[in-house]
């Protein structure tokens, strides 16, 4: 392996988090939280904790599969806690983790800004789609 010099690691440290390499992982985090699941998983759990049925309520249309692999992957990226009760039905709850609720300030803005201009995309919509 060959010796690299302060600036040639400098270098390499400020590209190992440039999202616009195709190689950089901050891609696949990015990728992670695009998802609309993502998005209402965490808006929801930035209005207080919530166990899984909680969440399967607030979020019309998920399905099981895709709500458990949702909170999965934001418990492992550490934006969630999954906190087990022993309980008869055992109980689940999910909270927002100081990351994740840093993460929910632009999440709740990028929600509120689709709700608040979906009128005008719809308009774009069926104006690009007329020209056809």
């Amino acid at each position: 392996m060959a010796t690299r010099t302060a600036t040639q690691r400098r270098q390499e440290a400020k590209i190992a988090y440039d999202a616009y390499l195709a190689e950089c992982p901050s891609r696949r985090l990015l990728d992670s939280l695009s998802s609309k699941w993502v998005t209402l998983v965490i808006t929801a759990l930035a209005e207080g904790d919530l166990r899984y049925s909680g969440l399967a309520q607030r979020l019309v249309g998920v399905s099981q599969k895709m709500l458990t692999q949702t909170l999965r992957t934001l418990e492992r990226d550490g934006m969630i806690t999954r906190r087990v009760t022993a309980e008869v039905p055992v109980r689940v709850d999910y909270a927002l983790t100081p990351l994740g609720r840093s993460l929910a300030v632009l999440m709740s803005q990028f929600k509120v800004w689709a709700e608040a201009n979906m009128d005008e995309v719809d308009r774009a919509q069926r104006s690009y789609d007329r020209r056809g």
